[in-house]
């Protein structure tokens, strides 16, 4: 184990949680991966709108019941005045309250870390950027895939100019858990929760598959590449008779400096999982990389044989080695992925409470990221509604 990775074994922050009730899908993910660190502990939840579930879910895992709140507001009110208060909250609830429990922690200047797509309107996300800004706090928004050494190492390669200039990228993400109407009558005559609140505009937005999968296209092509959109054109489709929220969309885009891009995303392709792919062309190389088979980066220069360039390996970048976690050879996955985020993210708490410089490695997605990509929501949808017609893309920083 590096120096490095032995410094980040201290357990001297701590953290609670919005939402993640017992039974939750993201919320035990969040509570596991952020243990895999030993660097903050859980002390405070409000973790369901039903009091007595948040009670449950406290006892369950050992909290003073004193820190278990009836409601988001009065977490962040008790906890900013105490003295022992939490260094950072974790928001695992439905996209609908994003905005509301992040603005009420940063008002009590606490850092944030916030599930995607960061808020319903670029309004909401400027006014989380400038609250951000303005305070000083970090805000890291979970784009997960961003947390694969093998990404940090596609990253790397374009950044040293490995390809030359990008000319083409093509990038997808199917799934096909919601070909059936399981928001309606799943398995046993009950609707999935899951399926319920991503498919209600009340709870997910204005968009299904592109706000919940689609978004995350988007923030790994950005994280890889560095291109920044210029106009993109959608097709956002619903499939699935009756459904209010699109589970299938295409999009075209041009990128600024010329490259052009297409994505795809769908939650009704039959037999697709959790598909996520990425293709990267330049003048001089090529690189892909697939969600479902991590640790392997697939990169070829212009008339050389393809290199299958493993996780673990000696001969990565240091931007990838930083989040390698066992040797090569043994699989590292999902939980991974969000432990290497929430390790760079407490180690930059950790750097600025003991009032020296992070490391450069440790980087995250951010609140400007989370930004950009509800900037690409919005651009999808309005290109779809005026029937595929270009729009501008471009993601100015305000």
């Amino acid at each position: 184990m590096t120096e490095d990775k032995k410094n980040d074994q201290r357990e001297c922050l701590s953290y609670g949680m919005v939402g993640g009730s017992s039974g939750s899908f993201i919320g035990p993910i969040h509570r596991t991966a952020m243990a895999m660190n030993n660097q903050a502990r859980l002390v405070a939840g409000s973790f369901s709108q039903a009091f007595e579930r948040t009670l449950e879910t406290g006892r369950e895992l050992g909290l003073d019941p004193e820190r278990t709140y009836p409601d988001f507001l009065t977490m962040a009110e008790r906890e900013g005045s105490r003295i022992d208060r939490i260094d950072f909250v974790v928001i695992a609830v439905p996209n609908h309250l994003h905005f509301p429990v992040a603005k009420a922690f940063l008002q009590q200047g606490i850092d944030v870390i916030c599930e995607k797509p960061l808020t319903f309107s670029m309004e909401e996300a400027n006014e989380l950027v400038r609250l951000t800004r303005e305070s000083h706090l970090q805000f890291m928004v979970a784009y997960t895939y961003t947390g694969y050494p093998m990404v940090r190492e596609a990253r790397s390669l374009v950044t040293s100019g490995a390809l030359g200039s990008i000319r083409v990228v093509a990038a997808e993400y199917p799934q096909g858990w919601l070909t059936d109407p399981i928001e309606r009558n799943g398995v046993g005559g009950g609707a999935n929760p899951q399926a319920f609140w991503r498919t209600d505009p009340r709870y997910s937005g204005i968009s299904g598959c592109v706000g919940d999968i689609g978004t995350h296209v988007e923030n790994l092509v950005h994280f890889i590449t560095g291109l920044e959109i210029d106009k993109l054109a959608a097709r956002l489709e619903i499939m699935v008779p009756g459904r209010l929220l699109d589970d299938n969309a295409y999009m075209m885009l041009r990128y600024k400096g010329g490259a052009s891009g297409s994505y795809w995303s769908s939650q009704v392709a039959i037999g697709e999982e959790n598909g996520l792919r990425i293709r990267v062309y330049g003048e001089k190389g090529a690189l892909s990389w697939s969600h479902e088979n991590p640790n392997i980066l697939r990169f070829q220069k212009k008339g050389e044989p393809v290199q299958i360039l493993t996780r673990g390996s000696g001969y990565l970048s240091p931007e990838a080695a930083r989040f390698v976690r066992v040797p090569a050879g043994h699989p590292e996955g999902y939980f991974e992925a969000f432990a290497n985020l929430f390790r760079s993210f407490c180690n930059v708490l950790i750097a600025r409470k003991e009032g020296r410089p992070s490391d450069l490695l440790d980087t995250f997605p951010t609140v400007e990221d989370g930004a950009r990509g509800v900037k690409f929501i919005t651009d999808a949808v309005q290109s779809s509604q005026r029937d595929s017609a270009w729009v501008d893309g471009s993601f100015p920083m305000k």
